[in-house]
C-alpha cells in the first residue's frame, strides 16, 4: 500500500533533533520517569495557540517549577502557588488555572502515587479505544476539590480551567489530552516517553488539531470538515488499517509537515520536495 510506505518512511525520518518546536521537548529535559510525567501534563495542557507563544510560556512555567516538576507538585501549596503565577497568562488560562492544575496533578499522585496509575483507574482495557477512559479521566479530574484556589470546591464560571480537560462526551477532539497520552504510552522512541506500559498504544487516538486535520483530509484519512472527536477516531481507523499496534505513531511526523514544514494545504512549489506529496490531494476545500 503506497500511503504505509510514505508514511512508514516519514516516520522513519524523524529523530529527537526535530522536537525543537513541540512542547514535548520540556519532558526531555528532565531524566526522571516521574518528572517527565508532571512536565507532560503541563506542557500538554498548555499546547494550544501559536507556537512561539506555547514555547515562551512554558519557559516561564518550567523556570518556576524548577529543577524537579514531580518534587514541585508533591510540595504544591496553591496560597504560594498564587502569587508565584500572579501575573501569569496563556491565552484562555491565568495563573488560577494553572494553580488548579498543580493541585489537580498532587490529588493525583496523593490518590494513586502517579498519573499512570490515577489514569489506569479510569481505564477500561477491553475498550475500543480510549474513549471511555478519557471520558472518565477527565470526569474524575473536574469532581477534585479545588477550594484551595477559587474559594468554592467547584470550579466557577469565570475560569477556563475545565479547558484543560475536555471530554469526549461532548465531542471534543480532546487534542491536548490525546496528545498526552501519545507522550505517556507509546514506546519510548526517542521522541514519545514510553512511560505507562499498561495501556495499549493500539487504543490510542491520534491529536487532532488544524495541521492534522488538513493533511489527514488531503491525505484522503477522512473527508470530514469538524475536528471533532468522531473524526479523531475516524483518523485513528484509518491509520490503524496501516499500523493496528501503533497507529498514533505517524502523529508527530504528520503534525510537524504543519508546524515545522509550513504546510498550509496549499499547492505551492515547495510541494514537490514534500515526503508525503505522491498521496497528498492538496489544496482540499
Amino acid at each position: 500500500m503506497e500511503l504505509k510506505a510514505v508514511l512508514d518512511n516519514l516516520y522513519a525520518s524523524r529523530s529527537p533533533r526535530h522536537l525543537a518546536n513541540d512542547p514535548l521537548s520540556f519532558c526531555h529535559r528532565y531524566a526522571s520517569p516521574a518528572d517527565r510525567e508532571i512536565a507532560g501534563l503541563l506542557a500538554s495542557c498548555l499546547a494550544y495557540g501559536n507556537v512561539k507563544i506555547i514555547l515562551r510560556n512554558l519557559a516561564t512555567v518550567f523556570g518556576a517549577v524548577g529543577p524537579s516538576p514531580r518534587r514541585f507538585v508533591e510540595e504544591f501549596e496553591p496560597e504560594v502557588g498564587m502569587r508565584l503565577f500572579a501575573g501569569f497568562k496563556h491565552r484562555f488560562n491565568d495563573g488560577r488555572d494553572l494553580c488548579a492544575l498543580f493541585l489537580a496533578a498532587r490529588t493525583m499522585i496523593e490518590e494513586a502515587d502517579t498519573i499512570g496509575d490515577f489514569f489506569l483507574g479510569c481505564h477500561d482495557p477491553e475498550a475500543e479505544d480510549i474513549t471511555p477512559s478519557l471520558t472518565e479521566f477527565s470526569s474524575a479530574i473536574l469532581a477534585f476539590d479545588y477550594s484551595p484556589v477559587f474559594g468554592t470546591a467547584a470550579i466557577p464560571a469565570d475560569s477556563a480551567f475545565r479547558f484543560f480537560f475536555p471530554s469526549p462526551a461532548s465531542g471534543s477532539a480532546c487534542k491536548r489530552l490525546c496528545m498526552f497520552l501519545r507522550w505517556m504510552v507509546r514506546p519510548d522512541d526517542g521522541i514519545d516517553l514510553g512511560l505507562w506500559k499498561e495501556v495499549s498504544p493500539a487504543r490510542l487516538v491520534i491529536p487532532v488539531d488544524t495541521h492534522i486535520h488538513r493533511i489527514a483530509r488531503n491525505l484522503g484519512l477522512t473527508a470530514r470538515r469538524q475536528a471533532d472527536w468522531r473524526t479523531a477516531r475516524e483518523i485513528t481507523a484509518a491509520l490503524r488499517r496501516l499500523d493496528p499496534d501503533d497507529p498514533v505513531k505517524y502523529d508527530f511526523s504528520l503534525c510537524h509537515l504543519g508546524i515545522s514544514e509550513g504546510c498550509d494545504g496549499t499547492v505551492t512549489p515547495l510541494c514537490e520536495a514534500c515526503p508525503v506529496v505522491k498521496c497528498c490531494a492538496g489544496d482540499l476545500s
